[in-house]
């Protein structure tokens, strides 16, 4: 079976005028810059075999994948496999396996008055 990939890019706007309803929408989190995003699957050698149309940068991209049907066209769709990110966690089990993502990593030990346990 040939892998996909599914990712989301980010794609820099001009800011929206003064006292537009949608302004704040289009802030990404990550960037705290005004963008639209896209979400594209490729196969293993790159090539674009869909792409979404853009959405407001505040949008994550587990979301927008959910607002696509994405996650209801892979669950009900033919047996293929996409590589994801961590950040798409969660749509394996929405799409009987299909997304496959990195394993959870688990959460920073404490000590026993509460502080994080170094790391090393």
């Amino acid at each position: 079976m040939e892998d996909r990939i599914v990712d989301g890019t980010e794609i820099r706007v001009r800011r929206l005028a003064a006292g537009h309803k949608d302004r704040d929408r289009f802030i990404s989190g990550k960037n705290k810059q005004n963008a639209v995003k896209s979400m594209v699957i490729t196969d293993s050698e790159g090539r674009v075999l869909w792409c979404s149309p853009t959405r407001p940068g505040s949008c994550a991209g587990i979301i927008h994948a959910r607002q696509l049907g994405l996650v209801t066209l892979l669950a009900d769709g033919p047996a293929v496999e996409i590589l994801a990110h961590a950040g798409y966690q969660g749509l394996g089990a929405q799409t009987n396996g299909r997304v496959v993502t990195p394993p959870r990593r688990s959460p920073p030990r404490l000590t026993t008055y509460g502080a994080r346990a170094r790391q090393g």
